[in-house]
């Protein structure tokens, strides 16, 4: 029989207490399934729509439910990552309903490279922040990087700054790919237009996911490409940052 994708998500893994992906203690879903091919990604097993498991919502509220009171009283809440998460967007919807019910932070984790359907826009309603993956300011650099050019990312993030969705954005820091001092400045002028940008993350890359990728048998796309320093990071903070 097949699944009510309202109701079903494919699923990766979860962690229960996370606090990196958002503000406060987060209970952290990963959802199976991306349309991309970014070739630093450290979560390759999560591509395959194939692989992980299918999971009721029932069951996933419950679990959240059960660290309820961590969650509001740090100040978190839950975040969806994957992989692609807005791959699963009907899901999605029926999950942040549920959690605002509850009165609970909502929070995405994506690279913002999918159409602003209908749906996009219903779940985005429920959505307290987005965590924006800006894969690459410069587009032809972006398609070669990850597979696509950042035509659809720049829109999406665009749409959550006119309907005053609160974003932080991400920019995972690969030298010799996304350090180019021009393509900083481009981003930060970018990040500027936009109203409702709380914060700007600087993410240091580093090959650490190198063993997914083995153990895929698959060759690693950036064998050989030194991790991001502090003072790589440093630098870049500087161009990016200002007094969110």
């Amino acid at each position: 029989m097949e699944k009510d994708l309202r109701y079903y998500a494919k699923v990766h893994s979860v962690e229960s207490f996370g606090t990196v992906d958002g503000p406060g203690i987060r209970y952290v879903l990963f959802l199976q399934g991306c349309h991309l091919q970014c070739k630093y990604c450290h979560n390759r097993d999560t591509w395959n729509m194939a692989g992980g498991e299918y999971r009721n919502i029932e069951d996933i509220f419950e679990k959240i439910m059960r660290y309820k009171n961590y969650i509001n009283k740090s100040g978190g809440g839950v975040t969806v990552t994957g992989g692609e998460p807005l791959l699963q967007v009907k899901f999605l919807i029926e999950l942040f309903k549920k959690l605002k019910q509850e009165k609970i932070h909502t929070c995405i984790d994506t690279s913002g490279m999918v159409n602003i359907t209908e749906d996009i826009k219903e779940v985005l309603k429920y959505t307290d922040l987005v965590l924006l993956d800006i894969k690459h300011i410069d587009s032809q650099k972006c398609k070669e990087l990850v597979g696509m050019d950042n035509k659809r990312e720049l829109e999406f993030a665009r749409y959550l700054s006119e309907n005053n969705i609160k974003i932080w954005i991400r920019q995972v820091l690969v030298p010799g790919f996304t350090d180019n001092e021009q393509d900083l400045l481009k981003l930060r002028d970018f990040i500027d237009s936009l109203k409702t940008v709380e914060k700007v993350q600087v993410l240091p890359y580093h090959n650490m996911g190198r063993y997914k990728w083995k153990k895929l048998e698959l060759n690693y796309p950036l064998e050989g490409v030194a991790d991001a320093t502090e003072e790589d990071v440093e630098r870049a903070n500087k161009i990016l940052s200002k007094d969110y």
